[in-house]
């Protein structure tokens, strides 16, 4: 994939965003998605796709077969082990935003554009509490 994008003259930061996007995307449709296709037979899958628009913008998106809630973005403790995919993929991108279809698929789509991470990309994906991260752990010792 990477290697194609370079090719069709996408950045190599927007490529590196759109990978950990990916990512994202993936795991919270496996995590919380039901499957594609026949899952009363536990068979199914996700669909991922991209493409880049006419601007140089690059779209992500991933299709599950919907879950009990839809994809929104959540506050987590600091301590939380989960819970900021979506506040990366809102840092990072240019636009994203979910598609319902008549079938009951839900598509997670994400536009990727250059220079667009925001510059308060730790605050924004931490919850900007203003709590240093570490001090959750002095206890520990």
């Amino acid at each position: 994939m990477r290697d194609e994008l370079y090719r069709s003259g996408v950045a190599e930061s927007v490529v590196d965003d759109a990978v950990l996007i990916l990512s994202e995307l993936l795991s919270n449709a496996c995590r919380y998605g039901r499957p594609l296709g026949h899952a009363e037979r536990g068979e199914g899958d996700v669909r991922a796709a991209w493409r880049v628009d006419p601007a140089g913008g690059l779209r992500v998106e991933v299709t599950d077969g919907g879950g009990p809630t839809r994809p929104v973005p959540s506050t987590p403790s600091v301590t939380a082990r989960g819970g900021r995919g979506l506040n990366i993929i809102g840092a990072l991108a240019q636009d994203w935003g979910v598609r319902d279809s008549a079938t009951g698929e839900v598509t997670v789509w994400v536009v990727v554009t250059e220079g667009h991470r925001r510059e308060d990309f730790a605050t924004r994906v931490g919850g900007g509490s203003g709590f240093d991260f570490l001090d959750a752990y002095d206890d520990l010792d």
